[in-house]
């Protein structure tokens, strides 16, 4: 079964996970003055997902300014996911757990299954979703989205803070969203 794709300007689906920190992320309950940066990352096995959550926690208070608010959210269970937020030292960013697989497939993540230990020696779980990135408006709609098949080659936090500029001076639309006959 392949992935759902979602469609800019349209509604996102529902999504509420634990945090690490005790607390519930709810997408809509607390939004973003302008957007949410929602980061699905594949789990505590993954190296570069380490690496690439370091940046978005280093950045963060970058996307605050901006109007902002940034999670990170895995289909690890309760203690995979703390112990990536301590690996990756999070203070600012949220670091959320328990994606169900179903709504990662409704997120239109990819879904991998293990492969065993990887290079760090970590297994993987038995099933899981490859990254997925998201910006959604206040109203709950899709502004941008990107999904991959693999852990490599993900948007740059950094870039998309200049993005983020541009589409607030300009009053950019979301892009991608003619879905009639061609």
């Amino acid at each position: 079964m392949s992935p759902t794709a979602l469609m800019p300007r349209q509604p996102v689906p529902a999504l509420e996970v634990p945090l690490t920190n005790g607390e519930r992320f709810t997408l809509g309950q607390m939004p973003g003055e302008r957007f949410d940066l929602i980061v699905f990352y594949r789990g505590l096995h993954c190296p570069i997902c380490a690496k690439y959550l370091m940046e978005l926690e280093r950045l963060t208070p970058e996307f605050s300014k901006r109007g902002v608010n940034t999670v990170a959210i895995s289909s690890d269970d309760a203690e995979r996911g703390r112990a990536m937020a301590e690996k990756i030292q999070a203070q600012a960013l949220r670091v959320g757990y328990g994606l169900s697989l179903r709504s990662a497939r409704q997120w239109g993540l990819y879904l991998s299954a293990s492969r065993g230990a990887t290079s760090i020696g970590i297994e993987e779980p038995a099933l899981f979703s490859e990254p997925g990135l998201f910006i959604v408006r206040a109203d709950g709609t899709l502004y941008y989205g990107a999904t991959q098949t693999m852990p490599f080659a993900r948007p740059s936090f950094q870039d998309l803070l200049g993005a983020i500029d541009f589409a607030i001076a300009k009053d950019y639309p979301a892009r991608g969203e003619y879905a009639a006959e061609v």
